[in-house]
């Protein structure tokens, strides 16, 4: 019997405040308005950012629910919707791309005004279309993945390969772009250039991957953690440090690594404002380029001597690796069902939905475990249901 048009009542995973768990409850969806699509979440990766929001780094409205980086089939159009049908395998967008904003006409631009940065909590006509027992539930970036079922802008969501693998595609949702792209595009790393990677995770290591297919010919992989130096080689790192076998900071190390020089790029996947300043000092006083790229904590300032750019180093941020989101993510699909670059180790764990809180624990459990991106199964045709 079909949904469209009507209230769907399922499974989500709500935060009902901050250092508190998700707990699974059963929700109501409602139908999509004039330019909205609903979704039936296939699979959801488990980010970093989501944790960010459980901790209280990243500052947002509660109760929420998190996820931004999944795949799935459309299950209804509101009208006036003609990007996708129902039936079409997609992925929703956290940075979504309409088109007619300043942002999207520009050709460097791709944070697009339909987004959600500012953490508002609702849709962009102020609604949200998550209820509990009448309780309004606020979306997160414009997606809200933790859910059986979902409502997007039609500008935050694109049409992939139906013979996609959900499980794996979904990181390009998210984590693989934001890393990739911040070395391709933001950085625009070129042949022969030494990098450095400040954080070893899932997005480090697809920023490890976009050095390596810009052609960098030295990658510096720099962690905490030594057991994620193997992954990390495998992924294309020629080397890896760990600062704390070092008794001066990170940045001289670097520099004695490069005969003084400082490398070419450096990217912080971390989000952490010490090491964003350590990475800046990393690069080449002159010509070097650092990227931000890990999610800063919401209340967090930084620090710095105007040196270190003042004699000409470019310090920049990245978001979803700089990416024109609807453009590039059926492309980015298409490589990657064409075997131009690997997902799969990405991906450590696979769990069903109801384990959410499992994940995230795993997530967080970085000293004992080597994780980099976890896969939220959903409703698929014949894999483990919610």
């Amino acid at each position: 019997m079909s949904t469209a048009g009507k209230v769907i009542k399922c499974k989500a995973a709500v935060v009902w405040e901050v250092k508190k768990p998700f707990s699974i409850v059963e929700i109501e969806v409602a139908p999509p308005k004039a330019h909205e699509v609903r979704i039936k979440i296939l699979a959801s990766g488990v980010c970093r950012s989501d944790d960010h929001v459980l901790s209280g780094a990243l500052q947002v409205k509660f109760p929420i629910i998190l996820g931004h980086e999944a795949a799935g089939v459309v299950e209804s159009v509101g009208e006036g919707v003609t990007c996708v049908k129902p039936g079409d395998k997609v992925i929703p967008l956290f940075a979504p791309q309409c088109g007619e904003c300043s942002t999207c006409k520009h050709p460097r631009g791709n944070l697009c005004k339909m987004g959600d940065l500012a953490a508002s909590g609702v849709m962009p006509d102020g609604t949200s279309k998550f209820t509990y027992k009448g309780q309004q539930i606020h979306t997160f970036a414009g997606t809200s993945t933790f859910a059986e079922y979902t409502v997007v802008h039609e500008s935050a969501v694109v049409k992939i390969d139906a013979t996609a693998p959900p499980e794996k595609v979904c990181l390009i949702g998210c984590g693989f772009s934001t890393g990739y792209g911040a070395a391709i595009n933001s950085a625009k790393v070129e042949p022969g250039s030494t990098c450095a990677v400040f954080g070893l995770g899932g997005v480090g290591l697809s920023t490890v991957m976009g050095c390596k297919a810009a052609g960098a010919s030295r990658i510096i992989g720099v962690d905490i953690n030594k057991d994620k130096f193997p992954k990390a080689k495998e992924m294309g790192a020629t080397e890896c440090v760990n600062p704390m076998d070092f008794k001066k900071p990170i940045n001289e190390v670097l520099y004695g690594l490069t005969d003084g020089e400082g490398v070419d790029y450096s990217f912080e996947v971390i989000g952490r404002t010490d090491t964003m300043t350590a990475a800046l000092a990393s690069c080449h006083m002159n010509y070097g380029t650092s990227v931000v790229v890990g999610v800063p904590p919401s209340a967090s300032e930084i620090t710095f001597s105007p040196a270190l750019i003042f004699t000409g180093r470019t310090w920049k941020g990245s978001i979803f690796g700089g990416w024109k989101s609807k453009e590039a993510v059926p492309k980015l699909v298409s490589d990657f069902m064409g075997g131009k670059f690997a997902l799969e180790p990405l991906i450590t764990h696979t769990l069903p939905f109801d384990k959410i809180n499992e994940g995230f624990e795993l997530l967080r459990s970085g000293k004992r475990f080597y994780i980099d991106q976890m896969v939220l199964w959903g409703p698929s045709e014949s894999t483990i249901l919610f």
